[in-house]
């Protein structure tokens, strides 16, 4: 009796060890929120793809993910929403150089709230006495704000808009002031747009003198290296790119 009891108990052993392995297997991925809708839609055939893996998102503006990072947050993989933010993780080795690759693309828009009766048709309209509040991402910390002064500077009309501005911590903060009619105008990613097609309206399509483009980089203090490379190559692969397309964004 005795022997036979003993392989069960190997066995069970075997199990609880597995199911330890497969719970070690969280992944922590910081993405640009921007990314919200699109990554969490992946999530399930990614883990599908890589039995025992889990997703974990942190979706902010890309500069604040970049601090949270340097403060020694545990994150595996990090998305950001311009190449700028991905180069400044390299500089301070958060992620190791050479590693970072575009994954996505994206485009910027202006969009008013949908019952304004104001309908830019260029830019230069903004520094109309009309519109007094402009939704734009912070500079500094959020990239569509840097992607928004490049385009207004190169236009010559950023020190007329800037007095308007009214800043935003991250691009859905920014969607949310126009959805809500508290600002006149506001710009945002053209798959931000794309999720409140009741609330908010596309006045117009800017192009941007960088395309906007999505890195993505496995972190270097991950405490999952190979799953994180794994998670990276895979926003590269038709299944990935697929619910991505089907989100707005467009291929690197």
């Amino acid at each position: 009796m005795r022997r036979s009891t003993l392989p069960s108990i190997a066995l069970l052993l075997s199990l609880l060890a597995l199911a330890g392995t497969a719970a070690a297997q969280q992944l922590t991925v910081s993405a640009a929120a921007s990314l919200n809708q699109a990554f969490t839609a992946l999530a399930p055939a990614f883990e599908a793809a890589h039995p025992g893996a889990r997703l974990q998102f942190n979706f902010a503006a890309s500069g604040m993910l970049l601090q949270q990072i340097a403060r020694g947050a545990p994150v595996d993989v990090l998305a950001t929403a311009d190449a700028h933010t991905m180069n400044q993780a390299q500089a301070q080795g958060l992620v190791a150089a050479g590693q970072a690759r575009a994954f996505a693309s994206n485009s910027l828009v202006l969009v008013v709230p949908a019952a304004s009766r104001l309908r830019p048709r260029t830019l230069a309209d903004l520094a109309q006495p009309a519109y007094q509040r402009i939704a734009i991402g912070l500079p500094a910390s959020v990239p569509v704000g840097r992607y928004t002064q490049s385009v207004l500077e190169a236009a010559g009309h950023w020190q007329a808009v800037q007095p308007k501005m009214i800043g935003a911590q991250n691009v859905r903060q920014a969607l949310d002031y126009v959805a809500r009619g508290e600002v006149d105008a506001g710009f945002v990613y053209a798959t931000d747009a794309a999720l409140l097609p009741d609330k908010v309206q596309v006045a117009l399509r800017v192009a941007t003198p960088q395309p906007v483009l999505y890195p993505v980089a496995p972190v270097s203090a991950s405490a999952q290296p190979a799953l994180a490379r794994q998670f990276a190559d895979w926003l590269l692969t038709p299944p990935a790119q697929a619910v991505l397309a089907r989100h707005g964004f467009g291929a690197p």
